[in-house]
């Protein structure tokens, strides 16, 4: 399924869901930040995505991650809970969605970087080399939050 991510659009269609994301960001022994581009909207990202009925929000973050790149991950804590009315996202079924994300910082702990169905690709990036890449502002912020590694979460 496609999607189209609006932000601060005047343009964009009104939500009509919200549900809830997890997020995580990883980091390796070099520092280096595991991302994926995504197959749904071209645009690097960290790995995440919804919650499943049964699971914590913790065990939807090692599902997402292994499932997006092949990596297993032990979440470390809380970077924030994202949440911006002016970031809507609309799918191809007709769906608008509000974003609502929390995310998370997580470390490596066994697995080798593999495309998926949602994933094209998965790379290790450095932190210098990110504005090389095409990562939504939303996305960038999580990472920016990330990289700071303070004990307080950001929340909107």
């Amino acid at each position: 399924m496609s999607r189209t991510d609006y932000f601060h659009d005047p343009n964009a269609p009104s939500p009509n869901s919200i549900k809830v994301a997890v997020s995580a960001f990883i980091q390796d022994a070099d520092g280096r930040i595991l991302l994926i581009h995504r197959t749904d909207n071209d645009l690097y990202s960290i790995p995440g995505g919804g919650l499943e009925a049964g699971e914590t929000v913790t065990e939807a973050v090692v599902r997402e991650v292994h499932e997006e790149t092949g990596i297993d991950v032990h979440v470390t804590g809380l970077i924030g809970i994202f949440s911006n009315p002016d970031h809507v996202i609309a799918y191809d079924d007709g769906e608008v969605r509000q974003e609502f994300s929390i995310c998370f910082r997580a470390d490596p702990v066994a697995g080798q970087p593999r495309a998926s169905s949602e994933s094209k690709e998965v790379i290790w990036v450095a932190p210098t080399d990110l504005a090389k890449l095409d990562i939504h502002p939303s996305i960038a912020l999580r990472i920016e939050r990330g990289l700071e590694e303070t004990n307080t979460p950001y929340f909107t």
